[in-house]
């Protein structure tokens, strides 16, 4: 099986996949606005967004005098690496250990508890 790509992203780089996820291809001040405009430099923002690319997280194209940028990488691989990386760092690897925190820890409404049963039963049926 193939190894699958670990990504750890700091607070700024997971937010700037997000506003990429749900809104590709942007600029980078498309981005800086997305993020709250002034709080960040237009700067720091286009050297996160080169350095992101270095990473191989995005990539752009040219548009004019532009850099448009959009995701090299998706949502669902992105929260699987850091999920996981979480799961083995914090708790061992120990799924029963990270849900038992996580119930304990939150608010869990009742009709997460239902899909959480649901979820249990559908995983003991097998595949």
């Amino acid at each position: 099986m193939a190894r699958q790509a670990t990504y750890r992203l700091g607070d700024l780089q997971l937010r700037i996949m997000r506003v990429l996820w749900d809104s590709a291809p942007a600029s980078v001040a498309d981005v800086q606005r997305q993020l709250g405009g002034d709080k960040l430099a237009y700067t720091t923002v286009a050297t996160m967004l080169r350095k992101m690319e270095d990473r191989g997280l995005l990539r752009h194209c040219e548009q004019g005098r532009r850099f448009l940028y959009e995701p090299a990488v998706s949502a669902e691989d992105v929260t699987r690496s850091m999920a996981d990386d979480l799961v083995d760092r914090l708790f061992e690897g120990s799924l029963s250990a990270t849900v038992t925190h996580l119930l304990e820890n939150r608010e869990v409404s009742c009709q997460e508890l239902a899909r959480l049963e649901r979820l249990i039963q559908q995983r003991k049926q097998g595949p």
